[in-house]
């Protein structure tokens, strides 16, 4: 087909002028049109078709069973009149999603042979394929992941979490129904899915609508010029009265494509089928939907006695006869039976005759469509398979290295889980990965700076690699810094200037940027997140809420129930065999270990979880920076910590919910591995915590001389960063732009 002229193109532009339109443009227009049983709008697509000579337009299916007529029959004649309208037709064999969907068991080697056989059939019942590319869901998200993934999470952002639910229809499920993690994820890729295919036209059935709306209001909500217009086609209903749609899992409501000619013609026997009943009449949608416009025509034989062979050619009349009984319903159904398998007939004979498409039908026929149960083999997959790291070891004799590098590894968790795979591991591996993360999202308090350090310090001392996950797709995700990625990399280098001048030893470690990473091994981590969502319902994801400082209460974004599922597959990404977070992470990483009992995965992860400093007023529970009155900044001038520590909550003799005492016992003590008091009576150097906490409580250190001593020892600790941030320029200027950033939620 020709491009429109010039001409044409400033017509086509004018058409809410009132100018006319040509011809062959309001031919393809009608064409287009009687696609869809509704078009959302009309005038977007008259102005497509006047602008653009082969718009794009966007059809898939989810590869879950045998094809039953409804997707077969009713896709093709959509296809051939899109194409013959110029369309360029893109069909998008959804294999992770029927995988999300839990069908097939979720087995995915099965899932692609269901979509072979699905090709097969098309190409066997005549679609015309020129202008037709069936692309594989997976194959184009791994090849374009660094563009598609950022969509998803976008829209998962925008989109809340009640939204989300809305759309749960197109998966065949309703929102009050006990969903998975997987299907919040499902919606949100597909809503990508017509934007990543730059689709003009999205020509899918009646059930998708609400995802596909929501990826027009997507457009609206991000300026996006380009809306794809909504072509959304009927549904037919099964066979029986009452059935909505057809459903391969249930084979009374449905005739499949590769049915034998004495199964259709039983089938419709025995169909719902009322005489003089037009509403919710299976028999009659199949003629108006299928029979009429494939041959243009419905021919009906009988006796003469009974009123001799009628051709119809509009649906009207075929209507008024059945309903004044000229039409009777089994003269009907014979009409339909035989009309049915003359267009079956050509699938049938490729099935029979072609040895591969034979032997596609011999493995689709011998699996069962299921929503429920679980597929193990996406271990193989994507999770490395199990070492002998973390395998009993009883009796092992463990050295005094062994026990040594345990001992301060163990310091470092306030809880571990558990600590004799903990033991097993250092005995086993000399150098075990160890993952520590943060989110960057604004300036680094103390609990964040020299607790890290420390940590980090710590576990290198004891042979560990540590890799530090900077999540700035995570704060994205959690809208820190209004979701920016700018801004979270400017404050995630600032991080990484902090822990170098604060004293980590860098030897040992490797800073990640989970983006990149992720970008990077595409093909492995989305498939986990995937598998992990699928496996866990939405109650479980949502009490990991914490994570992200969120409760379960609170009005979520579809983004953060994709964030626990990320997170947890970051661990095997990483293939740590140590996660070291604080203890409000403790959810996630206890995910982690559950997944690995549900894929019988031998090597989990051991979970140390340190503790969580409390900010520097009465009851508050941790630093925060969004409250700069909770927390003490590694940057702070000596002037600002010796003011924060003066006004910090500290009272005399009371050591319980005391900031001042944590601050000694888990930033002084581990750093300088003691704790020196100057007192009127004399100095004092601590070396335990315990004889600290007892002279307090007693009243022999009083709240006074116990901040005058804290402020001393963390001034010593933050000097360092001071004169770095003063005397660099790279790093003065990240802190200016870190200071210039709002902070958000």
């Amino acid at each position: 087909m020709e491009a429109p002229s010039d001409n044409a193109l400033v017509q086509a532009s004018s058409l809410a002028s009132g100018l006319l339109i040509s011809e062959e443009v309001e031919q393809r227009f009608n064409v287009v049109k009687s696609v869809g049983e509704q078009c959302t709008h009309d005038d977007e697509l008259m102005d497509l078709l006047a602008k653009k000579a082969a718009p794009v337009c966007y059809d898939g299916f989810e590869p879950s069973g045998r094809m039953h007529m409804a997707q077969g029959l009713m896709k093709i004649m959509s296809v051939n009149k899109l194409t013959s309208a110029g369309c360029r037709v893109k069909i998008w064999i959804a294999d992770w999603f029927a995988y999300m969907n839990n069908k097939l068991g979720g087995d995915l080697k099965k899932i692609r042979v269901v979509g072979e056989y699905f090709k097969e059939i098309f190409q066997a019942a005549g679609m015309n394929s020129e202008s037709v590319e069936f692309l594989w869901s997976s194959e184009e998200i791994n090849a374009r992941g660094d563009e598609y993934w950022p969509l998803v999470m976008d829209i998962a952002c925008r989109n809340s979490l009640a939204q989300i639910k809305g759309c749960m229809p197109i998966i065949g499920h309703s929102e009050t129904e006990e969903l998975s993690a997987a299907h919040i994820l499902y919606v949100c890729m597909q809503c990508a899915d017509a934007l990543f295919l730059e689709a003009d036209i999205c020509q899918l059935g009646m059930d998708q609508q609400t995802v596909n709306l929501l990826a027009r209001d997507y457009c609206d909500d991000t300026k996006r010029g380009n809306k794809p217009v909504i072509l959304s086609h009927h549904m037919l209903p099964g066979l029986q009265q009452g059935q909505t749609k057809m459903s391969k899992s249930d084979p009374s409501s449905a005739i499949f494509m590769e049915d034998e000619e004495a199964e259709v013609n039983l089938k419709i026997k025995k169909a719902y089928c009322p005489p003089d009943i037009v509403e919710g009449n299976p028999c009659l949608e199949y003629v108006r939907y299928i029979i009429l416009p494939w041959f243009s025509e419905f021919a009906v034989e009988r006796d003469d006695k009974y009123g001799g062979n009628k051709t119809y050619k509009i649906f009207e009349d075929i209507v008024t006869d059945y309903k004044s009984s000229e039409l009777h319903p089994k003269d009907l159904k014979g009409a339909l039976s035989k009309a049915l398998n003359k267009i079956l007939q050509p699938v049938r004979d490729h099935f029979k005759t072609n040895s591969y498409a034979k032997n596609l039908l011999k493995q689709v026929k011998g699996y069962e469509s299921s929503r429920t149960a679980l597929s193990t083999e996406i271990e193989a997959l994507s999770v490395n398979a199990p070492n002998s790291a973390s395998s009993p070891a009883a009796g092992l004799q463990l050295s005094e290295e062994v026990k040594k590098k345990y001992s301060i590894v163990r310091s470092i968790g306030e809880e571990c889980i558990q600590e004799d795979e903990l033991m097993n591991l250092l005995a086993k591996k000399p150098t075990p990965i160890c993952y520590d993360g943060f989110e960057p999202s604004g300036r680094m308090h103390i609990a964040q700076g020299v607790m890290k350090v420390t940590n980090v310090n710590k576990l290198t001392s004891a042979g560990c690699q540590v890799k530090i996950w900077i999540a700035d797709w995570f704060a994205q995700l959690n809208n820190k810094l209004g979701g920016d990625l700018e801004r979270i990399k400017v404050v995630g280098e600032y991080f990484k200037e902090i822990w170098q001048a604060g004293g980590m030893n860098t030897d040992k470690v490797a800073f990640l940027w989970a983006s990149d990473e992720i970008n990077g091994r595409g093909g492995k981590y989305w498939p986990l997140v995937m598998d992990i969502a699928r496996r866990n319902n939405l109650r479980r994801i949502l009490r990991c809420g914490q994570i992200m400082g969120r409760t379960e209460t609170e009005v979520l974004t579809a983004a953060q129930i994709l964030y626990p599922c990320m997170q947890c597959a970051d661990i095997f990404l990483l293939e740590a065999d140590i996660c070291q977070l604080g203890m409000d992470q403790r959810k996630v990483n206890m995910l982690a270990r559950e997944y690995c009992d549900d894929i019988k995965r031998k090597n989990k992860p051991i979970i140390l979880s340190h503790h969580m400093l409390p900010g520097l007023q009465q009851g508050q529970e941790k630093m925060s920076k969004s409250n700069p009155s909770s927390a003490i900044f590694m940057e702070d001038e000596e002037a600002e910590v010796n003011k924060k520590i003066s006004n910090a909550y500290c009272p005399p003799r009371t050591a319980e919910g005391n900031p001042c005492l944590e601050y000694v016992k888990y930033l002084v003590l581990p750093r300088f591995n003691e704790f020196k008091v100057e007192i009127d009576g004399g100095n004092r150097t601590f070396k335990r915590f315990e004889d600290i906490t007892a002279d307090y409580k007693s009243g022999e250190l009083a709240p006074a001389d116990l901040k005058k001593a804290l402020v001393k020892a963390l001034n010593i600790m933050l000097q360092p960063v001071r004169d770095h941030f003063k005397t660099n320029e790279r790093a003065k200027n990240l802190l200016e732009q870190v200071k210039a950033f709002r902070v958000t939620r």
